[in-house]
């Protein structure tokens, strides 16, 4: 038998009391821009589920991009048929026909939330079970753990059976948990925090620093091709170009050495947190991973947040290398993150970085410069686009900082 639709079950969601629908309805809109390039399908939310109608969509595709939609528990293939018993044992007998083959055990799980339905749970289990011994030589019934769990659930508007339970992404829908700007290098760890964060419901937006002619083209391309990867789990993400030569040069002309990196990571908080609040987003998220570097040790990290007050979101802190790169392939983030592309951390990087800097020198050496103007000039400089899935980016919104 052909599917009719997906029947899409929550996680989380169950628990967020008077805000459900605000979820599933987040969740609705994230699911369609998922599916926006299938106009045929239909989506219609409910309090318990989500039903896509596939009208004639292949089941396959759509079944692969829900798997990366957070806030699905999990989702079955279902048959919909008229909500009376002939059309529903009909519909069993073909069914099993179709998929139950010699040897292979099955259980009937039936349920029934429309109470004014003729059978109840019981007897519906055991009609539509004798109807299966009736109808396939050697069928063989198993209460635990069987080969094929039939569910049959009754329910206002129609009938509906499924055999297949497809675990789904779980998490919150990205949005519901407010909007925070990912620091996006280029490395390895930086998308899997943006991934990290998507999952409990962040909306991203990714801002990352470019020093032409310092880094390439293709450092900037790399970056936009991990924030690709990216919408496949939350849908379109802005990115937002920050120039960062000028900066670069000035810490680099008038900073010792071994406090570069300090110095450089306390302008990108900065611009990171003045960009936030144009954008009117509540968070900053990065991809440190404490002790892995020298600007990623505590004393590095205390004196880098100095700059902010805003809350830094760090979803790998306490993840050693081995666990990241796990998850970078699982999102099919690792191999661009590896390209031999140098970002902006890593152009002018000391022998021998300090790894417990000193506040106060950092702040004497930021005296040098013309710090406020420095990052006025950055935010003012930022190019602002569209990435979307499936390789189109948009470059909208393409104006200076006062588009923000």
């Amino acid at each position: 038998m052909k599917y009719t639709e997906i029947m899409v079950r929550y996680g989380e969601l169950s628990t967020k009391g008077k805000n459900r629908g605000k979820f599933i309805g987040r969740l609705a809109r994230n699911i369609k821009q998922v599916l926006v390039d299938m106009p045929e399908l239909s989506v219609d939310a409910q309090r318990d589920r989500t039903h896509i109608i596939l009208n004639g969509a292949d089941y396959e595709v759509v079944a692969e991009r829900l798997t990366k939609v957070f806030g699905i528990q999990n989702f079955s293939p279902s048959i919909k048929v008229e909500k009376n018993m002939d059309a529903i044992r009909t519909a069993v007998v073909e069914l099993m026909n179709d998929v139950y083959t010699e040897g292979m055990t099955f259980k009937i799980t039936a349920k029934r939330s429309d109470h004014d339905f003729e059978l109840d749970s019981t007897e519906l289990n055991q009609d539509l079970g004798g109807l299966v011994f009736d109808n396939i030589a050697h069928a063989k019934v198993q209460m635990k753990a069987p080969d094929l769990n039939l569910r049959v659930e009754i329910r206002p508007d129609a009938a509906y059976l499924s055999y297949e339970t497809i675990k789904g992404a779980g998490g919150l829908p990205v949005g519901t948990s407010g909007r925070g700007m990912l620091m996006l290098s280029g490395g390895i760890d930086s998308p899997v925090a943006g991934y990290l964060a998507l999952k409990r419901g962040v909306e991203i937006e990714a801002v990352h620093f470019a020093s032409p002619p310092y880094t390439s083209p293709g450092a900037l391309q790399k970056a936009k091709d991990l924030t690709e990867k990216l919408t496949s789990f939350g849908g379109n993400i802005k990115f937002i170009e920050v120039p960062f030569t000028e900066i670069q040069e000035e810490i680099k002309n008038n900073v010792p050495q071994a406090y570069l990196m300090t110095i450089t990571r306390r302008f990108m908080m900065r611009i990171t947190d003045e960009i936030r609040n144009r954008r009117e987003a509540s968070i900053i998220i990065n991809g440190e991973s404490l002790g892995q570097v020298a600007s990623q040790t505590l004393g590095s990290m205390v004196v880098i947040n100095e700059v902010t007050n805003t809350p830094i979101i760090r979803p790998v802190v306490t993840m050693d290398k081995l666990e990241i790169i796990e998850i970078a392939e699982k999102i099919d983030t690792f191999d661009i993150s590896i390209q031999p592309y140098e970002d902006c951390c890593t152009i002018f990087a000391p022998p021998s970085p300090k790894t417990n800097p000193k506040l106060e020198n950092a702040i004497q050496y930021e005296k040098r410069m013309d710090v406020d103007g420095l990052v006025e000039r950055a935010v003012e400089g930022i190019m602002i686009s569209t990435i979307e899935k499936e390789g189109n980016k948009n470059e909208e919104d393409a104006e200076l900082a006062d588009f923000l």
